[in-house]
């Protein structure tokens, strides 16, 4: 919905500048659809997109959708966050917890996640 919306205007605007610092609150991560607008809103403002999938957030990491690692997310209340986001997902060396694979995916990309 953040990507569609007409108050959400991210195109044309320039990236925060590299090595940024973002703060991602977990408290009301419960699924996957709530991480997406938990880190859209993290990076990009109240009703901001930052992916709506996995593959959406890979494209949005390597730029032009409000930051572009290297950049540092320090996740809130991630514990609660992992608890949740527990689904499986298939990869090419077998299933991964959703919350591992999205931690590993900041990392090959530059980011430092700061579980807290």
């Amino acid at each position: 919905m953040a990507l569609w919306s007409r108050e959400y205007q991210r195109r044309g605007k320039p990236d925060a500048p590299a090595g940024r610092l973002f703060a991602l609150d977990g408290r009301h991560i419960v699924d996957s659809d709530s991480f997406y607008c938990a880190i859209g809103e993290a990076i990009n403002g109240p009703g901001g997109y930052f992916g709506w999938n996995f593959d959406a957030l890979d494209d949005c990491l390597r730029g032009g959708w409000g930051a572009t690692p290297p950049f540092t997310l320090h996740w809130d209340s991630s514990a609660e966050a992992r608890a949740r986001l527990v689904a499986r997902v298939p990869t090419g060396v077998g299933d991964v917890a959703l919350f591992d694979l999205l931690k590993e995916l900041f990392e090959e990309r530059g980011v430092s996640v700061m579980l807290r």
